[in-house]
């Protein structure tokens, strides 16, 4: 068993990757993000936080999120979200009474400053080109890629031609 320790700070800004049980393809499927989206408006209101940036891939996610001061509680966030969304696409249950939509854990990185913000943002949204779904960010739908072309901070054509060189490091799948 792992001795891996998750670094909880109240008001800090974390990356996640968050990937379906043995990587089925569940969000494929449009209702099925519907939702997911559903999921985190719900949790949203109940604990709020900020998503900064947010891609849905048909077998994970990738986010940042950013907690409000006094608060370091994403775990809890993350367990509601996935028990939301579980209980509403699947029925089936292991011998621990688990879902087959998750896989159990999740990975997460506390931001450490704007570089690293930046970087984060940039795998978020070249991350479809990655996998092959497109040719570039903008073809995606379900990222918050278009949101950033509109306040300024990407131009539409970002990520077209090559891999952002801040980001080829970078391997949380």
């Amino acid at each position: 068993m792992s001795n891996y320790r998750r670094l909880y700070t109240s008001g800090a800004c974390y990356f996640f990757t968050v990937i379906t049980h043995q990587r089925k393809k569940i969000f494929s499927e449009h209702k099925n993000i519907a939702v997911l989206r559903r999921a985190f408006q719900t949790i949203k209101e109940r604990q709020p936080f900020e998503i900064d940036a947010i891609v849905i891939l048909p077998d994970h996610i990738h986010c940042l999120w950013q907690l409000p001061p006094g608060d370091d509680d994403y775990s809890g966030r993350w367990r509601e979200i996935k028990k939301n969304v579980t209980r509403q696409i699947s029925n089936r249950r292991n011998k621990r009474n688990e879902g087959d939509v998750w896989q159990r854990r999740f990975w997460e990185h506390q931001i450490r400053n704007e570089q690293d913000w930046q970087k984060h943002m940039d795998y978020i949204h070249y991350n479809p080109v990655k996998h092959g779904y497109v040719t570039q960010p903008s073809q995606w739908p379900y990222s918050s890629f278009e949101k950033w072309v509109r306040m300024g901070a990407y131009e539409a054509h970002w990520g077209v031609s090559h891999m952002p060189v801040n980001i080829k490091d970078i391997d949380v799948e």
